[in-house]
């Protein structure tokens, strides 16, 4: 693979650092009994200690060994980059299937440059032990083979992962599931928005579309896409900056045209 220096430097140490981060994670997963929980915004966005621990090694151990990068973590914010590079990380994504004990969540890792491109990113299921992998030009691979989109899929065949959340209106995701559902389509929902759309890549799902969604936890896994041959819409969208996030869309190349319609004409019926 022909990676840049500062590139490979920065690869090679987030691939040492999820394995690393993964273990902790499970650590926790199977003492789920005794983490402290506390609720965000309501009692469906929650945070727990493991997220705090997860979030505190991948920070203390990217400052050590390269201390001016910049840093946008889920748990503590946004640490200013001296060099032009930013890690961009969500400890555990899908912490509420974290602590009910189901297998669906995940650490994701990803490195932009000074013209906020990413440029590799990195997601770890650590209950399956699967390692999704992309670097910018070079491809995606799960496990080490590489991985493609489904080429073949469409809405009627295919499986749509959406997510939801209560920063947004009930109606603006219901109203995509009706018109989903009367077009002879199908959902899943796995409780993980970085885990989905890597899927996505790995050709498991055609399509994800969340209204809303944030920069740690879909950064690593769209690059992933793109990288297996699908479409992305613009993150986080026009007249957004990262910290607010956006709505987000990762499709196979032949069902992004189709799914973008079917959430303009349910938009239209709520509005």
């Amino acid at each position: 693979m022909n990676i840049p220096y500062d590139v490979r430097m920065r690869l090679d140490l987030a691939r040492n650092i999820i394995g690393e981060a993964g273990r902790l994670a499970l650590g926790h997963f199977a003492d789920r009994a005794h983490l402290a929980i506390d609720a965000k915004l309501n009692g469906q966005d929650v945070v727990s200690i493991a997220d705090r621990a997860v979030e505190e090694l991948i920070r203390s151990s990217v400052a050590a060994t390269f201390p001016d990068d910049g840093f946008l973590g889920e748990e503590y914010g946004l640490q200013d980059s001296r060099s032009g590079w930013r890690w961009t990380v969500d400890p555990i994504d899908g912490t509420s299937c974290f602590v009910h004990g189901l297998p669906n969540w995940c650490i994701s890792i990803a490195l932009s440059d000074e013209h906020e491109q990413t440029r590799f990113g990195l997601i770890l299921a650590p209950v399956t032990g699967d390692l999704y992998e992309a670097v910018s030009g070079e491809g995606a691979r799960l496990n080490g083979d590489t991985i493609r989109v489904d080429g073949q899929a469409s809405l009627g065949t295919g499986l749509v992962g959406l997510g939801a959340s209560h920063r947004v209106a009930a109606l603006e995701i219901s109203a995509v599931l009706h018109a989903l559902l009367e077009s002879g389509g199908m959902f899943v929902r796995s409780g993980s928005g970085a885990l989905s759309i890597a899927e996505v890549a790995a050709g498991r799902l055609c399509a994800y579309y969340e209204p809303h969604i944030n920069a740690w936890d879909c950064l690593a896994a769209l690059l992933m896409v793109r990288e297996a041959g699908g479409f992305t819409a613009e993150f986080p969208g026009e007249g957004r900056s990262l910290l607010q996030g956006g709505p987000v869309l990762a499709a196979a190349p032949q069902v992004a045209r189709p799914l973008r319609e079917l959430i303009a004409r349910a938009c239209q019926r709520i509005s």
